[in-house]
Parts: structure tokens; C-alpha cells; sequence
């Protein structure tokens, strides 16, 4: 699940890729074995293509990073978290459409 649109984000490089970040953030809370998650993946990958330079789209892999998960109380996979200024603002759980995720990133503009 690991392509060149998308930052794969973990406890190390999160302050990094999503608090300081001068751009927003939508970060996937996601997992392998997570049948839904693989099925949003090349959505967010051609999101992340289509808004380069606009919004970062970035991958958290919850087996790797529990406690990324705790901190945002993920509960269910795959989450989407919409940061802006370093701070949640929107959050989808489960699958979603293409247009519904434009229409939440364009609100963070």
C-alpha cells in the first residue's frame, strides 16, 4: 500500500508531517489485513495526485503505531482525520465517496 502521492506517517515523523504542517493534512488510519482500507487506498492515492502542493494525504498503518491510534481514539479503520494548523477538524470513519472527500478538502482550504 506504499506509493509515491501518499507519506506514510508513524510516531516518529507525525509532529514532522502533520502539526507543523504549512498544508492540510488528511491522515488514513489504516491496517493490511483491513479489507475497506485497501478499497479506499487508490482513492486517496489519486486524491493525493490531483492536490499535490494543496493538501498532504498521509498513511498511518495501526499495527505499527498504536499509540497514534489511542491519541486520536481511532476506533474502527479505515478513519480519515482532517487536520488543519496541526488540529483535527473533520473525521470520516469507513468507506466514502471521491467527491464527498474533494468536498471535505476543499473545506479546509
Amino acid at each position: 500500500m506504499d506509493n509515491s502521492a501518499t507519506v506514510t506517517i508513524d510516531e516518529n515523523n507525525f509532529d514532522t508531517e502533520v502539526t507543523r504542517s504549512t498544508t492540510p493534512v488528511v491522515v488514513d488510519f489504516w491496517a493490511e489485513w483491513c479489507g475497506p482500507c485497501k478499497m479506499i487506498a487508490p482513492l486517496l492515492d489519486e486524491v493525493a495526485k490531483e492536490k499535490a502542493g494543496s493538501v498532504k494525504i498521509g498513511k498511518v498503518n495501526i499495527d505499527n503505531n498504536q499509540s497514534l491510534s489511542t491519541k486520536f481514539n481511532v476506533r474502527a479503520i479505515p478513519t480519515l482525520l482532517f487536520f488543519k494548523n496541526g488540529q483535527v477538524v473533520d473525521q470520516v470513519t469507513g468507506m466514502t465517496s471521491k467527491k464527498d472527500l474533494l468536498g471535505r478538502i476543499e473545506a479546509l482550504a
